[in-house]
């Protein structure tokens, strides 16, 4: 790998203080950084190099952190104030100096969506966008955290930006659940298991799960969360881009553009099943949380019947829901196959679902399948029972962390995982048209009890199709 800057704007705020340090500081333990590389932090809060480092304890306590340290540099400012990029600048051009080369610089976006238009303008007018060369597309590289606007006009606005100043291949729109291992797993699954693609179609599925639950409230994000919501937050992007790893087409090749067409097939191809197809919810409790509303109408859950009108999905339902304060932390997709146990074994009793093949994306990531079986005894009873997987027993390890593969992917300028423009738009489309239908009607938002698994009308929205959610 060859050295590199990365600048952190927003870096004294939770995404850089939980993900990005933590993650690069595992990177750099696992050798996997190059011997030359800078780290900048630019924040508001005034602070040394030394106060900087000090700011992330728990990785202070580790032995290798001081080394690691020495990579760290901090530049206080304000996102709006000139003087702050003229400083960082010059310290750009004497780590150039030092190097006696021009390094590629890496300039991510760790802050709330509110100050991207401000970062931008600045880096353009400071003339830093353009890098040292004399080819910016060489030396520069954009990094921006979803949400990437807050509906189809914003997403828009804010592409039509980032275009005017930098060239596609530079731009890095991260959605890390892209670089979990069972979601990039679900490709391999798929693709390089002959005995599981050719009953990938709607002629065998009976219909897809997909679940997102966080039994975690807003926390500390309050502020960001209230007025943006779980469909924003979350549907937009981690759900989209879950559901398109399963409809997915077999990509033309493992190359980047080629992934990316497939995904972008699958996103421009979701429907909401029907205007009564969608529950939203807000837990009990949400309007006393830190920096919320006390009127607030803004959903902490989500549950819809959507299809994806391909030819091989084509009337499958996909139920997908997503919330907060649940009942427990999962995320995982099940494929639920068509029960055919009835045709020969009917007089048996058979289980109420047959196969069904589950990626549990967090915790404890894997891949399980569940078959019908012959239970023990002289009599015929049959019973499902599952065969599972996981990264930690199959391979003595988790893998990279997300967050790890996605900075590891943006220092080797491979833009597979992230999303293209297209993809964006298409999501920001759906998701609008679902937005719009709640304005009109602000009285569908529903209580539901912290701990639960979402407004019983989630549970409806299923069992009126005479199917039930798996128990997670």
């Amino acid at each position: 790998m060859t050295p590199f800057i990365l600048v952190i704007f927003g870096a004294t705020g939770d995404l850089a203080q939980h993900k990005l340090i933590p993650s690069l500081f595992a990177l750099f333990k696992g050798n996997l950084l190059p011997k030359d590389f800078y780290i900048i932090g630019f924040s508001r809060r005034d602070l040394t190099d030394e106060k900087f480092h000090e700011y992330f304890k728990l990785q202070t306590e580790d032995a290798k952190w001081n080394d690691f340290a020495k990579h760290l540099i901090f530049t206080s400012a304000s996102f709006e104030e000139k003087n702050g990029y003229e400083k960082l600048n010059q310290k750009l051009l004497e780590i150039d100096e030092r190097m006696g080369a021009c390094i590629t610089r890496f300039f991510y976006l760790a802050t709330p969506p509110d100050h991207y238009e401000t970062i931008l303008d600045k880096l353009v007018e400071s003339k830093l966008s353009e890098g040292c060369g004399h080819e910016k597309g060489n030396w520069t590289r954009l990094i921006i955290e979803k949400p990437f606007g807050k509906d189809l006009d914003t997403a828009k606005q804010l592409d039509k930006k980032l275009a005017e100043i930098f060239e596609e291949k530079q731009i890095f729109r991260v959605d890390h659940y892209l670089g979990k291992e069972t979601v990039q797993n679900m490709l391999a699954f798929r693709f390089a298991n002959g005995i599981f693609e050719p009953v990938w179609k709607k002629e065998y599925i009976d219909h897809v799960q997909i679940t997102f639950a966080q039994d975690e409230g807003v926390g500390t994000r309050g502020k960001f969360f209230d007025g943006i919501g779980i469909l924003r937050d979350i549907a937009q992007n981690h759900l989209m881009q879950l559901l398109a790893a399963v409809a997915m087409e077999s990509p033309k090749s493992f190359t980047k553009e080629d992934l990316r067409d497939a995904r972008a097939e699958v996103i421009k191809n979701v429907k909401i099943a029907d205007d009564k197809s969608i529950v939203r919810g807000q837990y009990e409790g949400y309007k006393d949380e830190k920096d919320v509303e006390k009127d607030s109408d803004t959903e902490t859950f989500v549950a819809m019947k959507v299809f994806v009108n391909t030819p091989r999905f084509d009337g499958i339902p996909f139920y997908v829901r997503a919330g907060k304060k649940m009942a427990k932390e999962v995320v995982e997709i099940s494929v639920v196959f068509t029960q055919t146990c009835h045709i020969l074994f009917k007089e048996y009793g058979c289980p109420e679902i047959g196969n069904v093949i589950t990626f549990r994306i967090q915790p404890n990531e894997g891949i399980s399948l569940r078959f019908i079986a012959k239970t023990p005894g002289a009599k015929l009873g049959l019973e499902s029972v599952d065969m599972k997987f996981n990264y930690k027993e199959g391979f003595g390890t988790n893998g990279l962390e997300a967050y790890e593969r996605v900075l590891l992917d943006i220092f080797a300028s491979d833009q597979t995982l992230f999303n293209r423009s297209d993809e964006l738009e298409s999501s920001w489309k759906f998701i609008t048209e679902i937005l719009n239908k709640w304005e009109q009607n602000k009285s569908d938002l529903l209580t539901y009890k912290q701990g639960s698994l979402g407004p019983k009308e989630a549970n409806e929205l299923i069992e009126n199709d005479n199917r039930k959610w798996l128990l997670i």
